[in-house]
């Protein structure tokens, strides 16, 4: 059976092209829009994908969409909003103005400055005005339950429209396609259950799935066994994780839905003890399940974010996202006694949470989806439509998306007047300039699927100067608190990363983070987080021989088995698709050299030798 897996088309709209549970083809529509999570009907990513695999139409057996009728979505989250009145009528806080009052003298006067911020306990002032707008609406319980209750309003009012606008994009864009009779839709944590379990390759696994919003739910649990997935738990909408930490990227003047890994590496530089009492007193966990206190009030972040240290609010929120998340997982690990679980949803984008779940006692085995917020949902869908039955081994890489031809490669680089070799030895050639200080960025083979550059699309350079998470980021545009990726060559694991053994595989996606060992630390500074952890891509040879060779030649020049690996794009813009957009991507980031397929390219502008 083919199916044809679209997720859903509120943002990240990606296609995916799956048969008898076998992927054969995915891709988000902003690869070919230039458009970061490009939303609507994703015309051009699904004449691509049938282009690419050589599918017509009538090829296709099943549409799979993971959401439900706009009515019966309507009708789940209309009910949870009800019962979640009767629980912030009912909710009995601890005193937060005391909390606060306590929280504020235990603020210190920092002098190591963080990069990317003014001042280490810069706060988010937003005026007098705002500031006691914030203190009235999301710290005074009278007032606070009020705007709790009409945010919850405002929340049903938009996601009823914006059901309804997609709804309608959707049957449009099928219509005009001729495939509006082939439509199945799927329950929406069922898709990112599925996605999990199917590509994981175990045959018994505990599926956890958390996000913001999903069919009347935001999180749930199911035990995957033998082809077969069944539901035990499902967290109701708007107890929602996800959305408490949109709450947090919000009022710390990030875009929700992109920039949450922004908090991930702030929150380690503030203290976390400060605020995560406070935070914590807001949620009710029991018997496995999650509630929390004014899910929706957004002025309950802003109003702490006006008084407290950016680092500390993101700090604290990124220990309770934790700690509520690892005491969720571990009651359901202990009442099923399954030591396998596969995640996915938006909240386990969070690599550091990820990395608390496999810490659980009790965990041996851990895979996280690749493509885990929703832009994974198509293929999760599909994949659910098209199971054979069984048991299949699991994805052994992401490469999904469109390759290029030598000859496309080289149009391009000859309109824009650009001088390129064929070395006989390319990996070597590439390590030599890496090894010399350069920075390299390489485009070849198909493209990576999901948020993560894995070689494919990626900018290279080495791990030994620390700087470099200030000067690279500064010519991307990126923020400088945000820490570079290593990938490590896939039998340096050991000496690298301590507890991996039971994610080994799920690292070669870059989906958790791991404490280094003293040899990483000394070895690839630039790698490891302030924090003492790194998020790892291990790589393989039989899996990317070109990317691995790299690796192994770099290596052999410095003794050092890593090197960084940051997506290959400009900053707000998705990574690169085209040779067209490599080389553009490549001159406009002022990058040394620029391997892309068997060539090898130096920036006209680059003294690097």
């Amino acid at each position: 059976m083919k199916v044809l897996g679209l997720s859903p088309l509120d943002k990240d709209a990606t296609v995916s092209i799956v048969e008898d549970g076998v992927i054969i083809y995915a891709a988000g529509e902003e690869r070919f829009s230039r458009v970061k999570q490009q939303d609507g009907f994703p015309y051009e990513a699904i004449q691509k994908a049938l282009d690419y695999t050589g599918t017509k139409i009538e090829d296709i057996d099943v549409v799979s969409y993971p959401f439900m009728p706009w009515e019966k979505e309507q009708e789940l989250f209309t009910a949870n909003m009800q019962v979640e009145q009767d629980f912030i009528a009912n909710f009995k806080g601890n005193g937060l103005a005391t909390q606060v009052k306590a929280a504020k003298k235990n603020i210190p006067q920092r002098t190591e400055g963080v990069h990317g911020l003014k001042d280490p306990n810069e706060k988010m002032d937003k005026g007098l005005l705002k500031r006691a707008y914030f203190r009235l609406a999301g710290a005074t319980p009278a007032f606070s339950k009020l705007a709790a209750k009409k945010a919850s309003q405002r929340w049903s009012d938009n996601a009823l429209a914006s059901f309804k606008q997609w709804q309608q994009e959707l049957d449009k864009g099928l219509k005009s396609l001729g495939l509006e009779g082939k439509l199945k839709r799927i329950d929406h944590h069922l898709s990112h259950a599925a996605n999990s379990f199917y590509a994981s390759g175990y045959e018994k696994a505990l599926c956890i799935t958390l996000d913001g919003y999903g069919t009347g739910l935001a999180g749930s649990i199911s035990i995957g066994s033998e082809g077969k997935i069944k539901r035990i738990h499902g967290v109701k909408f708007p107890y929602s994780l996800g959305s408490f930490y949109e709450q947090v990227t919000s009022c710390l003047g990030f875009k929700p839905s992109r920039h949450e890994g922004k908090i991930v590496g702030l929150a380690s530089y503030g203290d976390p003890e400060i605020l995560s009492d406070i935070l914590l007193s807001r949620f009710i966990q029991q018997d496995g399940d999650i509630k929390m206190y004014e899910a929706n009030n957004v002025y309950f972040s802003r109003y702490l974010a006006a008084h407290f240290p950016k680092i500390d609010v993101a700090a604290a929120y990124q220990k309770v996202l934790e700690v509520v998340a690892t005491n969720f997982v571990q009651h359901w690990v202990e009442e099923t006694g399954i030591d396998t679980v596969v995640l996915s949803g938006g909240v386990t984008a969070n690599v550091k949470l990820n990395q608390r779940i496999f810490e659980i006692e009790g965990v041996k085995q851990m895979f996280v989806y690749p493509n885990m917020g929703d832009g994974g949902c198509g293929t999760g869908a599909a994949l659910y439509h098209s199971w054979p039955g069984g048991v299949k081994p699991s994805i052994s890489n992401a490469y999904f998306g469109p390759d290029f031809t030598e000859q496309e490669i080289i149009a391009e680089l000859e309109k824009a007047n650009l001088s390129y070799t064929r070395p006989d030895n390319l990996a070597a050639e590439v390590a030599a300039h890496i090894h010399g200080g350069a920075v390299v960025a390489r485009f070849d083979g198909r493209m990576e699927y999901g948020p993560r550059a894995l070689g494919n699309r990626t900018i290279m350079y080495h791990a030994r100067e620390p700087e470099v998470n200030q000067w690279l980021n500064k010519r991307l545009g990126r923020t400088e608190f945000m820490p570079f990726a290593p990938v490590t060559l896939y039998e340096a694991r050991k000496r690298y990363y301590h507890n991996i053994k039971g994610a080994e595989h799920t690292a070669e996606f870059m989906t958790v983070t791991f404490d280094c060992t003293d040899e990483m630390k000394r070895d690839c500074p630039a790698a490891v987080h302030v924090d003492g952890t790194a998020r790892p891509q291990l790589i393989k040879r039989e899996v990317n021989p070109g990317y691995y060779d790299i690796i192994k030649e770099y290596e052999k020049l410095s003794g050092i088995s890593s090197l960084i690996n940051t997506s290959f794009n400009m900053h707000e813009e998705p990574i690169v698709c085209s040779p067209y957009d490599a080389v553009r991507a490549f001159l406009l980031g002022n990058l040394d050299w620029l391997a892309i397929g068997p060539f090898l390219v130096k920036h006209p502008e680059s003294k690097a030798v």
